[in-house]
């Protein structure tokens, strides 16, 4: 069996990020990028299933500029067989990057897709879903635990009111939560078997895909600034703040 997991190169999450004074988005340049977490969550899942007998081969796919070379070693360093770079300079958005995964199932073929619920860049939440629609795949998003036998995966998931569990026939698409593991500490000599993994280039007009954004950023701002807090001697004046000057009440 072969699994196909995604990974998207982010400003890494220790980072703060900064505005752009122009208003066009966030400064990346001299910044530390990474591994999007939900993404290094789904790799070793998927390296997981593969060490327990249940896949054959992890192919990691990445959608972007030359430098995802990097995070694609890294994927590779957890564990995935081989890696498949989509080198792109334009925007990527997720209807563009869910068209790009489906002509990459389409040509690799693999049982089950796994890729991370969401980037902690954009907080979009729509790729795998767009590529289960696009693919006409059986989907389970927010996995916190997955188990496949017997041509089916097994996903519990969290809800609103508790939990849930679907069965799905395979191929499938499944999107990973956090609880769903703890992805394992990259080692020096996996990173240096890494470097001599298969790593193929490809351009989205190899794939027939058209990656045009379909979509524009307006404006960027930081969030307001939040004024201090007040302290209150008493109820009475809590309710009258509250009235009067938030005017909540």
């Amino acid at each position: 069996m072969k699994i196909l997991v995604t990974l998207k190169r982010v400003v890494d999450y220790n980072v703060k990020v900064r505005v752009k004074s122009d208003g066009s988005g966030v400064d990346i340049a001299n910044v530390k990028m990474s591994m999007n977490p939900f993404d290094e969550i789904a790799v070793e899942e998927a390296v997981r299933l593969r060490e327990a007998g249940v896949a054959t081969e992890v192919v990691a796919v990445s959608c972007g500029v030359t430098q995802c070379q990097e995070t694609l070693r890294t994927a590779m360093a957890i564990g995935a067989d081989r890696a498949i770079l989509v080198e792109s300079t334009e925007e990527l958005q997720p209807l563009a990057v869910a068209k790009i995964l489906k002509a990459l199932v389409d040509k690799e073929q693999p049982q089950l897709v796994i890729l991370g619920k969401q980037a902690i860049d954009d907080d979009s939440n729509q790729t795998g879903q767009m590529l289960a629609a696009l693919a006409g795949l059986p989907q389970a998003t927010f996995a916190s635990k997955v188990v496949v036998a017997d041509g089916k995966a097994t996903v519990s998931r969290e809800v609103d009111g508790g939990s849930e569990t679907l069965s799905l026939k395979l191929p499938a698409v499944i999107t990973t939560d956090l609880r769903l593991n703890e992805p394992r500490y990259v080692t020096l000599p996996n990173i240096m078997k890494a470097k001599k993994k298969p790593l193929e280039t490809v351009k989205p007009a190899d794939l027939g895909v058209d990656v045009t954004p379909r979509l524009k950023t307006l404006k960027v701002a930081e969030p307001p600034k939040r004024s201090a807090g007040v302290m209150v001697p008493d109820v009475k004046t809590l309710v009258e703040k509250l009235k009067n000057e938030a005017k909540v009440l």
